[in-house]
């Protein structure tokens, strides 16, 4: 029998996780089934909508979340022993995965791609749900065009920090907002035309500065006041990807300011959210493009790397409020 430790939920977040509202739970695994597999985990993501879901879930609960495990024993051929699997299966050092149509996770378990010798806790970052809600989420809603103007909110996290270079890649103009002057300067290192930050600035007016010929593109990850700045200054037939909301996430209730929707009727802006399992089958096309991005320099993502199966919580909390740049995983 193997001892495994995973992170239970206890109860409903009441602004800031608190480390009270979970509980470290010890169990034995058992024996295999026929389409299963025993994963050592090696890297664990921590991404804020495990605290907008919260709400939404019965507990206690699994904490989930991506991983990168690797397969100690298998009885799925397509997984040998000594391969490696990345599925969603939560805060845990070991667990059993079922490979075969699991209802369980929100995307089907999958071998490792092929990285070309990059770090593999990429594959549950820059290449993988993160990096697919940026690539997806940014090229198939917003559409951009060369020499087009782009806003990114929430710019410096994982998925924004992607969003604004791979803006750059088609040409763009790239403005990004962020929550520190260290931030803003790391945005502007990467290829950011204009980075600004929320805390300090007057931002419609640094916004009108940076943009003065309009906005066409904004990729929204924190709605409230930035995006209702953002969104007065669209141009006509501008589109808006819709990410997350994470500036309400740990207050009292669901809010996120007043969307101008005279704006939105007038210049008949196109806002639609995203939710990336609608592409999930498209995957190799992130992969391919993003390890040649990666490869040739032209994309770079940054990792903020806490170690330690007990010290996943403090990487959560610490993300929530804003202490990562760039992707922030968990090494085990």
């Amino acid at each position: 029998m193997v001892k495994a430790r995973k992170y239970v939920v206890k109860n409903y977040f009441e602004g800031y996780p608190k480390r009270e509202d979970y509980e470290i739970v010890e169990y034995e695994l058992p024996p295999l089934k026929n389409g299963e597999v025993l994963v050592k985990v090696e890297w664990v993501s921590v991404d804020p909508y495990m605290r907008a879901y919260n709400s939404r879930k019965t507990l206690p609960y699994d904490q989930s979340g991506f991983q990168v495990g690797l397969v100690e024993e298998s009885k799925d051929p397509r997984y040998p022993v000594g391969s490696r699997i990345i599925s969603h299966s939560g805060w845990c050092d070991y667990c059993i995965i079922k490979t075969f149509n699991s209802s369980e996770t929100i995307w089907d378990p999958y071998k490792l791609p092929k990285l070309q010798g990059l770090s593999n806790s990429l594959a549950i970052g820059a290449l993988g749900m993160p990096g697919a809600t940026a690539y997806f989420g940014f090229l198939e809603v917003c559409k951009p065009k060369a020499g087009e103007t782009v806003v990114v909110s929430g710019a410096a996290g994982a998925v924004g920090s992607l969003v604004g270079q791979i803006a750059k890649i088609k040409g763009c103009k790239v403005i990004g907002f962020a929550g520190s002057d260290d931030k803003v300067k790391w945005l502007e290192e990467i290829g950011f035309d204009r980075a600004i930050n929320y805390k300090t600035a007057d931002i419609a007016a640094a916004l009108k500065e940076a943009a003065p010929n309009g906005v066409d593109c904004y990729f929204d990850n924190v709605g409230g006041e930035v995006s209702n700045s953002v969104i007065s200054q669209m141009n006509t037939g501008g589109r808006i990807s819709v990410c997350g909301a994470i500036s309400s996430y740990n207050g009292p209730s669901g809010a996120t300011g007043n969307i101008p929707l005279m704006t939105v009727l007038y210049k008949q802006l196109l806002i639609q959210g995203i939710y990336v399992d609608r592409w999930f089958d498209r995957l190799d096309e992130l992969i391919k493009d993003g390890t040649e991005w990666i490869k040739s320099g032209k994309l770079q993502p940054r990792e903020h790397i806490t170690e330690g199966f007990e010290n996943i919580f403090d990487a959560f909390v610490g993300m929530l409020k804003g202490d990562n740049y760039g992707k922030a995983v968990v090494k085990l």
